[in-house]
């Protein structure tokens, strides 16, 4: 009976202490010290990983102590990565997921700049070093994630008492979605960019229609050349291939061989070239793939797709995406027609060829159509913005008649780095005004609305946040 009873008391202090946090925030945020440092560090749970100066801001990356499952916090903790761009408790707060690991160097969102405001910039679950030790990989999933961002907010929403707004681009897009989707009472406003909604897996089509119209003809006829010229090359490609694997140490465990993650890497070739270029930079690509020689074609591939980027090094960092995309989130698939069957042997592999077999997978088809449904009909506060020339794009989050002040726009000629910044200047207008509302920093002249902090190239200047290799 009395080990029953210590067992008890230590649970009950555990849960104590996890359901204290937002209390326990609220109270140094009342009668603690002024010093925001202090304040941040005051906060249960709350630890300095390091300061950083920047001129005008406070910029800290700390580690927050987070349960491993939200429905059962009493099976352990692990630490997850903040980091917070301070400008002022009395301006507005943006919460920034990249869905991915956060950056530790100071960064400012565009909604950031629009609002002149501070910016939490929060760690996926599961990515090095934010994953808990044993890693239980049934714990990651987009509501344990939407909960560590729900936990985070309640801690410092009494130190930063403002409105706030929730953004990320691709898979942060989606994070911040799903965030407001299970979370819709934390956010004032949701700024989701360039975000996929592979509602139904396995219907596809939408993207195969994408590569017939994207761009002009003349380029997409220069890229899919080239693509395929590389398959007909495969074997001398190949032997460089593995001689550039020897030379750097690169293994293909995880997706079964060398010649799998070959074919992977020239598959992901047209696609990467549209989520990262512009149509003017078609200008890069051989003119004439038959004519061009190895190492023109080798380059033009490796520069887009990349040839690390299916080797077990390259995979590694971004196990948890695969995970995801295999068991909830979804994952494309698209055809060659003006490729020969016989030169793909695997086609678009799925997510599971890249996760360790070690770790157990089923996908889930009920989680993204759950998602889509409630924004269609539930949606308030809410902005899509998608590039036009995006792959990732076609197919997109829609709004049903259920949605409220609510907006999807798509900025003409952009890739997978489409912000409002890039939109038609009506929508580009709407789009600052509305954030600003949501803020509750809009000028009394909606006409007039535009960011209220000057352009900074250090803090904004940034290319579509690169991954090589089919991914978000």
């Amino acid at each position: 009976m009395r080990k029953v009873l210590r067992w008890l008391l230590a649970l009950a202090v555990f849960l104590g202490t996890l359901s204290g946090t937002a209390a326990g925030a609220a109270t140094a945020a009342r009668s603690g010290p002024a010093d925001i440092k202090d304040r941040l560090l005051s906060i249960p749970g709350m630890s300095l990983i390091e300061e950083k100066p920047y001129p005008g801001y406070r910029y800290f990356v700390l580690n927050y102590t987070q349960p491993v499952d939200h429905r059962h916090p009493d099976r352990g903790t692990f630490q997850q990565r903040i980091t917070v761009l301070h400008k002022d408790t009395s301006r507005p707060t943006v919460f920034y997921t990249s869905g991915y690991n956060v950056s530790t160097a100071p960064s400012r969102r565009e909604p950031t700049q629009i609002v002149d405001g501070n910016q939490v910039s929060l760690e996926y679950r599961f990515f090095t070093p934010s994953r808990p030790d044993p890693a239980d990989w049934s714990k990651l999933d987009i509501w344990q994630a939407a909960s560590d961002q729900h936990r985070v907010f309640e801690a410092l929403k009494p130190v930063y008492g403002g409105r706030w707004l929730a953004t990320g681009a691709s898979k942060g897009g989606m994070t911040a979605t799903y965030y407001e989707r299970f979370y819709p009472r934390d956010m004032d406003g949701v700024v989701a960019y360039v975000a996929p909604n592979d509602v139904v897996d396995n219907e596809d089509s939408a993207y195969d229609r994408f590569f017939t119209a994207v761009g002009t003809k003349a380029c997409r006829d220069r890229l899919n050349a080239v693509q395929r010229e590389a398959l007909v090359r495969r074997g001398a490609l190949e032997k460089r291939y593995a001689r550039y694997a020897a030379d750097k140490g690169y293994t293909f465990d995880t997706v079964g061989g060398l010649d799998k993650a070959y074919e992977a890497v020239v598959l992901d070739y047209v696609w990467g070239f549209w989520q990262y270029s512009l149509l003017e930079d078609c200008d890069t690509v051989p003119a004439d793939a038959a004519t061009a020689s190895d190492e023109e074609i080798w380059k033009s591939v490796d520069t887009i797709s990349g040839f690390s980027a299916y080797t077990d090094q390259g995979l590694a960092q971004f196990t948890p995406y695969y995970y995801q995309a295999g068991t909830q989130l979804g994952s494309p698939t698209i055809h060659f027609p003006y490729i020969e069957r016989k030169l793909i042997r695997y086609g678009y592999q799925p997510p599971r060829a890249f996760v360790p077999r070690s770790v157990p997978m089923r996908f889930q088809p009920h989680a993204m159509r759950d998602v889509d449904t409630w924004v269609r009909h539930h949606a308030a506060h809410m902005l899509f913005v998608y590039g036009q020339n995006d792959p990732w794009g076609a197919e997109r989050f829609r709004l049903g008649s259920g949605a409220r002040d609510s907006y999807v726009f798509a900025a003409p000629g952009m890739n997978h780095g489409a912000n409002v910044a890039g939109l038609v200047p009506d929508q580009k207008s709407l789009a600052t005004e509305r954030i600003l509302r949501w803020a509750g920093v809009s000028p009394a002249d909606a006409a007039r609305a535009k960011p209220l902090a000057a352009y900074d190239a250090q803090l904004d200047g940034r290319d579509p946040e690169r991954e090589p290799a089919l991914r978000p």
